[in-house]
């Protein structure tokens, strides 16, 4: 459902781009406003989901996702859909919810293939919105059946948030929701790690600095230079105000050792944000680009390269979970090591592609760059819960909002060089990211230690 509407614009715009005249500049502005947000909504409501349960905050997603699409459809000018446009994106971050979801309801032996088969189904949103809305559209018929079929998305979101508050709790009976002791930063462990989790907060702010230079005068000039300088200080300033608050969450860590049992190395962290980086950043690149790279390189026609492109995204069904069981079934390490290998053989293969090969040839390939990246990314997620309970939202956002960075600086890469070089960067991004986790990756073992209301301790499985 959140997917659904996140991605509700998609399939009808075309038909926006006509109602409303909308030039090729305003056309990308939507599409980049519509993943701004995503990228600190993910980071803010995994602190919000590990403080106050998935129930609630879902239903208030799926809600707010339903409201917000109201000014999208009923929008008469480009301002009023890039700036509704913007605030959807934070129905993106719906996804993270589900991860510390999971991770309550199902061990860590299973964890990978619930996770899997949950994160396919949430990618697969956006491509039921692609199958259903443009049919839905012409079903209302006239000038104004788009704007129907956005209001009939919002009402399903508005109405299974109301349902999934009442239908859901947030741990099975008798279990204790962790939740972590302060509120505004994760947790950590060493002062190494309190300068790995600084370090590797920066690119989350420099993805969104990265956007308002594409929005600004030197680019697509929607952004004034004044307001670009002003968003770059206000950036700037969140950032700062960030690291602040990590450091005061943490400053313990600089006078007391913390005890063993409750330790945890935040490399696994870092090492997880790259991967993800590449698994669905390549994936919301290559979503955005695969059909004009038909169109252009082979003289495809419009509806055969849709339908060709159209394999990518629909795969998630399949691969994500496949990584999940993989992982379950073979390890985290391993299933990752085997899957980044294949995740940089394919797209160094895509490198090489010209007119001259057969389009089966690179359809194939494509399909296994899938195959990999997306069982890539069940795989991620299925090692995420296995990290620290208590802070499974947090983990899962930080992650999450690395997906999206990917994303943005690979199709940043793609609008100054060839398809061809855009593949090559994913691919040795790959093969570096193969590297860290072959190196620094540890497979989670044992068990995890939660300090519970009444102040004894549980032990919790990651094994």
């Amino acid at each position: 459902m959140s997917f659904m509407v996140w991605f509700n614009h998609a399939p009808l715009m075309s038909i926006l781009r006509e109602t409303f005249g909308l030039s090729d500049q305003e056309v990308k502005v939507l599409l980049i406003m519509n993943v701004a947000l995503t990228i600190p909504a993910r980071i803010l409501v995994g602190m919000l989901v590990d403080r106050f349960g998935p129930r609630l905050m879902f239903s208030g997603i799926l809600m707010s996702a339903g409201v917000l699409s109201v000014p999208f459809a009923l929008a008469e000018s480009f301002e009023q859909l890039a700036v509704s446009r913007l605030l959807l994106g934070f129905v993106g971050a719906g996804f993270v919810v589900g991860t510390r979801m999971i991770g309550e309801w199902f061990p860590a032996r299973q964890t990978g293939a619930a996770q899997g088969i949950y994160g396919g189904w949430g990618n697969f949103g956006s491509a039921g919105s692609a199958m259903a809305l443009p049919a839905l559209a012409l079903w209302f018929g006239g000038e104004d059946g788009w704007r129907y079929a956005i209001l009939t998305t919002a009402v399903m979101a508005f109405s299974y948030g109301i349902f999934y508050y009442f239908s859901v709790s947030n741990t099975p009976k008798g279990s204790t929701y962790f939740k972590p002791k302060k509120m505004g930063a994760m947790e950590i462990t060493s002062k190494r790690d309190l300068l790995l989790y600084l370090l590797f907060s920066i690119p989350v702010y420099g993805a969104l600095a990265l956007l308002t230079w594409k929005l600004g005068p030197a680019n697509m000039a929607w952004l004034s230079t004044e307001l670009s300088n002003s968003i770059y200080i206000g950036i700037t300033a969140i950032y700062l105000w960030q690291a602040w608050k990590i450091i005061q969450i943490n400053k313990a860590v600089f006078t007391e050792t913390i005890p063993e049992m409750y330790q945890y190395s935040f490399k696994q962290v870092v090492i997880l944000d790259l991967a993800y980086m590449v698994t669905f950043g390549s994936e919301l690149a290559l979503v955005s680009m695969l059909p004009l790279f038909y169109i252009d390189t082979f003289g495809l026609s419009l509806v055969t390269a849709g339908l060709l492109a159209a394999i990518y995204p629909v795969m998630n069904l399949i691969a994500r979970p496949a990584g999940g069981v993989m992982s379950d079934r073979i390890g985290r390490k391993l299933s990752l090591t085997m899957l980044f290998s294949g995740i940089a053989v394919t797209f160094l293969l895509l490198g090489q592609v010209s007119a001259g090969w057969a389009i089966v040839l690179v359809v194939g390939n494509t399909i296994l760059c899938g195959l990999f990246s997306k069982g890539g990314s069940g795989a991620v997620y299925a090692m995420v819960p296995l990290i620290q309970r208590r802070m499974t939202g947090q983990v899962a956002g930080m992650v999450g909002a690395y997906g999206n960075v990917g994303g943005l600086i690979f199709l940043t890469v793609l609008s100054f060089t060839t398809p061809q070089a855009f593949f090559m960067v994913i691919g040795f991004t790959a093969f570096a990211v193969l590297l860290a986790i072959i190196i620094f990756l540890d497979e989670p073992k044992g068990q995890t230690a939660e300090v519970m209301p009444d102040g004894s301790v549980q032990m919790i499985d990651v094994t």
